[in-house]
């Protein structure tokens, strides 16, 4: 590390003291931004982080609708995005008038929204879910009962194989996840023989086929603690080696591809989280409608179990 850096570092504490703030960092953060975070973890997970803490001020390290989720939950704190610019794809493939116009053709439908989607597509939905918690989200809908899944086709199709529930699927998806291909997790295995592999659900079907286990980044996280995964080839974004490595320095991690990087999850760096503390930039606030109706849908999942 050099003298910058620890400068940079030094700084960062010194603020989050004096500004009662905490740092929250995605697990697909850089290594360093997750290095200096009070906590990491899944969006949900920071998102009810950031609800239970008792600082002031929240330095949300991911990207924006996750911002906008703890802003939901939090309502009393100052929610600060070190780049504001840091957006998603996938969650910007549907917009609320477009889920409106869903229901209009799929009357008396439930609306299942993954959480990787804005603020205001929440608050069309009837129910939340993330991808830990989606097949037991469907499963609780009454059987016979239509639903409607956004914005992820191939975590939707994941759960309706799994769950055996048809599903109105919208055709949104991760451009960062669909980079990982089945020729790429066949090499790993092959030059790793010994290796599991554990895959995210926001993955193609022919890259879970060939997966041990498909789970959530959260997910990923435990299983690599298993006493018996002692080499793991996971096929997400590559920033979870970070927390893999950390929390398991004895094993030995493999990405299914490099090339599975989110540039929207590398827009924040060191200097910009202090910026943000500084200049306390750049707030996210949701007005408050669409906070009240995203709320009830985060809510109706966080009562089944979030």
């Amino acid at each position: 590390m050099d003298e910058r850096t620890r400068e940079i570092i030094t700084q960062i504490q010194s603020l989050k003291k004096n500004r009662n703030a905490v740092i929250l960092a995605h697990n697909y953060q850089r290594d360093e931004v997750q290095a200096i975070a009070d906590y990491t973890g899944d969006s949900l997970a920071l998102s009810r982080t950031a609800a239970a803490t008792m600082a002031d001020v929240i330095v949300f390290c991911g990207v924006h609708f996750m911002a906008e989720t703890a802003a939901i939950l939090s309502p009393d704190k100052i929610v600060l995005m070190p780049d504001p610019e840091a957006g998603c794809p996938m969650a910007d493939m549907i917009t609320a008038e477009q889920l409106r116009g869903l229901k209009q053709q799929n009357p008396g439908a439930t609306v299942v929204t993954y959480v990787n989607s804005s603020a205001a597509v929440k608050a069309e939905s009837d129910i939340c879910c993330t991808s830990s918690n989606a097949l037991d989200i469907v499963k609780s809908i009454p059987e016979g009962r239509d639903i409607i899944f956004v914005p992820d086709k191939y975590l939707g199709s994941y759960v309706a194989a799994r769950t055996g529930r048809p599903l109105i699927l919208w055709q949104g998806y991760c451009p960062t996840h669909v980079t990982i291909r089945a020729e790429d997790i066949e090499r790993q295995k092959q030059a790793h023989p010994g290796a599991r592999v554990a895959a995210h659900p926001e993955c193609t079907p022919p890259v879970l086929q060939l997966a041990d286990a498909v789970l959530s980044t959260e997910g990923i996280c435990r299983y690599a603690r298993r006493p018996d995964v002692q080499e793991l080839i996971f096929a997400t974004e590559t920033g979870v080696l970070y927390r893999l490595r950390a929390e398991n320095p004895e094993k030995r991690f493999y990405p299914a591809t490099e090339a599975a990087t989110c540039p929207n999850m590398k827009k924040t760096t060191l200097e910009k989280v202090l910026w943000s503390l500084e200049r306390m930039q750049h707030p996210v606030g949701v007005p408050a409608d669409i906070a009240a109706r995203a709320r009830r849908a985060v809510d109706a999942m966080i009562a089944i179990g979030g």
